[in-house]
């Protein structure tokens, strides 16, 4: 029997007695824990310690949704992460087979599949972070057979693998932590505050609460008013927490965010603003009210009686963001205008007379409607909105009302269908249109004059359509100030190249693409960046849009024979350096155009082409003399319109080889190599998501995507050849030019939009 032990043996029953001493400092630790959050937070590092590893992952388990979460530290933040419990993660394959791993590194695929072939380890935090995980040990929290969580214990920082004693004395901090889990569920801990999420991210302490608590009785201020301006915690912190505690939704104030019309009558502003709470909007039949504190059961019955339903969807908002909407909702059309939803019931208590099929029209200058159609178009105003569609629909018996809003189409309203003739008959009355004739199509203009006395034009078009019934399409021509050309969205290549061919003197440029791509917004800027005192600017327009100074802008009227083609030759006599022709729909102005390029005027003007080389051959074939316009051509500048990605929500992802592949073949395989852009495991893209500032479209706001040939010498010889579409593509893109689908790809590849936005408006 070996009763001597050796200095080696010493060392090692001290290190194991320390590890005992340190393992039983961190159960008593445990048990005394006020929360689950303070484990999560504040014991990692002792847990760490006892490893010499890198990082310490304790994860608790979220039974309603499958997964489990924990909170860790990026940089000086406290964030939560969440697994779904499957083999797709190693937390989470611990927590679904309920055993221990110890893996040497998580890389090593074969290492993985050897533990269990369905075993993957999810890179997603490292790629994230940075951070580069190899060995992994992980045990689940077991209280009874009941899963309560994960702990995981990553990177050994003195060996290639942690050993059995090591996961041994992991799997005994895992049986407390179980317990004390178990015990913190089963007595719930302390009482749950609003404030929790703040604590447990670390944004504030106890203390701060117990600071606040004291300050707001000496004030009127509230908590979180207390928080905000003595703390500097941030609205949206607070309002998680908010989010948190009652369990729902954090909606802040959005100006845009069209807002639920009240559908209490005669509910007053005053009462809403002293309660806090506002209907927002209807969601599948339930209508979704904003209220300062969802759990208040006595408010949540009086909202209930007062909306007549029990079909409510309770979301949280800080008192200011609510006073906002309610203020929106009563005053955005100005003081005594009323709601939609008071005019519709106005409407509905009136007696209807409906029309006969060729009947007298009846209605359509009562006041109602004549507050209800002027109420829709400053709305559409307000939210930003480019056309606005009026559309009876004869199956479900009303009148949709949609807005579309950076190019896509938003339903705002539906009307009684029985109103349908009275809101068509107004709005021909506003465009000076007869009223009489519904069969024919007619198209007219609206100047509005907004409740702070603004001015907006709107270009109108009625419709016949299948049910005896007209639409009414409206398009907001809103004046607006002139955008730099630096706004436009240019690639490097494109906005040099436009310079220089704007500091020609003559010559002829031109802005192509289809209705609403942004075409006068493009020429105006193009203006403003030459519009001296030097140069006198003369512009023919059909409506004239966008002013600014130094321009003498002039309004063409084709019904009495004043078209862009009489503008011009009246300009030409008129001593012009530069001309901006809105419009070249015909030989005749085309013809002119060119002719004045050729005499000293630097002319500019729009086509309705899809592509910049598509554009000579359609003047070409227009009759338009090749020699005469290959001198005059300048450049021509084709774009779109393409939404991008709100800023506040977009997500980053790794796109898969084949999503690259994909990219690659549409940009053309030769010219993105050029770009040196290899796929490689931390490559990222950006996908829409969706918030309360976007509407949750996961989009906001819209840019130009530009395909710019420049007249080059190369180019003038093909026109005067009189070559195809093709080659004249092949000669610009060998030149330089980037073709609309490129240029929309790499502003996808650089997080501006999605491949699906520029998809949609562009073809190869």
């Amino acid at each position: 029997m070996k009763d001597v032990f050796s200095i080696e043996e010493v060392q090692k029953l001290e290190e194991q007695l320390a590890l005992r001493g340190a393992l039983q400092n961190i159960t008593n630790r445990i048990n005394a824990a006020r929360d689950i959050n303070q484990i999560l937070v504040e014991l990692k590092d002792e847990i760490l310690g006892l490893f010499n590893a890198e990082a310490i992952t304790i994860y608790v388990t979220d039974v309603p949704k499958s997964e489990i979460y924990s909170l860790v530290m990026a940089g000086t933040d406290v964030k939560e992460i969440r697994v779904s419990i499957n083999t797709k993660s190693i937390a989470g394959y611990v927590a679904y087979r309920r055993v221990s791993v110890n893996i040497g590194n998580a890389y090593d695929k074969k290492e993985l599949k050897s533990i269990d072939k369905e075993l993957a380890f999810n890179d997603t935090w490292d790629k994230q972070t940075g951070f580069r995980t190899t060995q992994v040990m992980a045990v689940p929290l077991l209280y009874e057979d009941n899963l309560m969580g994960v702990i995981q214990v990553i990177n050994q920082k003195d060996k290639f693998k942690f050993t059995e004693e090591e996961t041994s004395f992991l799997e005994e901090i895992a049986y407390v932590l179980g317990i004390a889990f178990h015990n913190q569920q089963r007595m719930g801990g302390r009482k749950k505050t609003k404030f929790d999420y703040l604590l447990s991210q670390g944004l504030i302490k106890e203390s701060d609460l117990d600071t606040a608590r004291e300050e707001v009785k000496k004030t009127r201020q509230t908590i979180e008013d207390y928080l905000i301006s003595a703390l500097k915690i941030s609205r949206d912190e607070v309002g998680k927490s908010f989010a948190d505690f009652y369990n729902c939704k954090y909606v802040k104030f959005n100006p845009n965010q069209m807002v639920f019309e009240n559908p209490v009558k005669n509910l007053r502003p005053e009462f809403l603003q002293r309660e806090l709470w506002i209907p927002l909007e209807k969601v599948d039949g339930k209508i979704r009210v904003l209220v300062d504190n969802p759990g208040d059961i006595l408010k949540r019955d009086m909202i209930e009686s007062l909306l007549k339903t029990k079909k409510v969807i309770y979301d949280v908002a800080l008192k200011e963001d609510i006073l906002k909407f309610i203020s929106a909702m009563y005053q955005q059309s100005g003081a005594n205008e009323q709601s939609i939803g008071d005019l519709l019931g106005r409407l509905d208590d009136e007696e209807v007379v409906e029309e006969e099929e060729e009947g007298e029209l009846v209605s359509e200058t009562d006041s109602v409607i004549t507050q209800l159609v002027n109420k829709i178009i400053n709305d559409a105003y307000l939210m930003r909105s480019s056309d606005i569609h009026v559309e009876p629909n004869p199956i479900d018996k009303q009148v949709d009302i949609r807005f579309r809003i950076d190019g896509d189409c938003a339903h705002y309203q539906s009307v009684p269908y029985s109103y349908r003739a009275a809101i068509v008959s107004r709005l021909k009355i506003m465009s000076n249109l007869d009223i009489t004739v519904r069969r024919l199509p007619q198209d007219g203009k609206i100047k509005f004059r907004r409740p702070k006395g603004e001015e907006i034009e709107l270009r109108v078009a009625t419709i016949p359509t299948q049910g005896n019934v007209e639409d009414v399409v409206m398009r907001i021509l809103a004046k607006g100030d002139t955008l730099p050309l630096e706004a436009m969205g240019m690639s490097k290549r494109n906005y040099d190249e436009t310079l220089k061919i704007l500091a020609k003197p003559y010559g002829m440029i031109l802005v192509v693409g289809p209705t609403g791509s942004g075409k006068t917004t493009t020429l105006h800027a193009a203006l403003h960046h030459i519009n001296t005192p030097d140069r006198k600017i003369w512009t023919a327009e059909d409506p004239v849009e966008i002013t600014q100074r130094g321009l003498r802008q002039v309004q063409v009227h084709p019904k009495i024979g004043f078209d862009f083609a009489t503008a011009m030759r009246a300009f030409l006599r008129a001593d012009p350096d530069i001309i901006m022709v809105g419009e070249m729909r015909d030989f005749e102005t085309a013809r002119t155009g060119v002719e004045a390029s050729l005499t000293g005027h630097l002319v500019l003007s729009t086509l309705h082409t899809n592509s910049a080389p598509e554009t000579i051959v359609r003047l070409l074939d227009m009759g338009i003399d090749p020699l005469n316009f290959a001198d005059a051509l300048l450049g021509i500048l084709a774009q779109r319109l393409i939404r991008t990605l709100c800023k506040n929500c977009k997500e980053v992802y790794h796109p898969s080889i084949e999503e690259f592949d994909s990219i690659v073949e549409s940009y053309g395989r030769e010219q993105f190599l050029k770009l040196n852009i290899p796929y490689t495991d931390d490559l990222t893209l950006y996908s829409p998501k969706g918030c309360d500032q976007c509407n949750q479209s996961g989009y906001r706001g819209r840019m130009g995507i530009h395909e710019l040939l420049v007249g080059t010498d190369t180019i003038k010889r093909s026109v005067q050849k009189h070559e195809t579409v093709e080659i004249l593509r092949e000669i610009a893109m060998s030149e330089g030019m980037t073709t609309l689908l490129q240029d929309g790809i790499l502003k996808a590849i650089q997080g501006v939009t999605d491949f699906k936005q520029v998809y949609r408006v562009c073809i190869k």
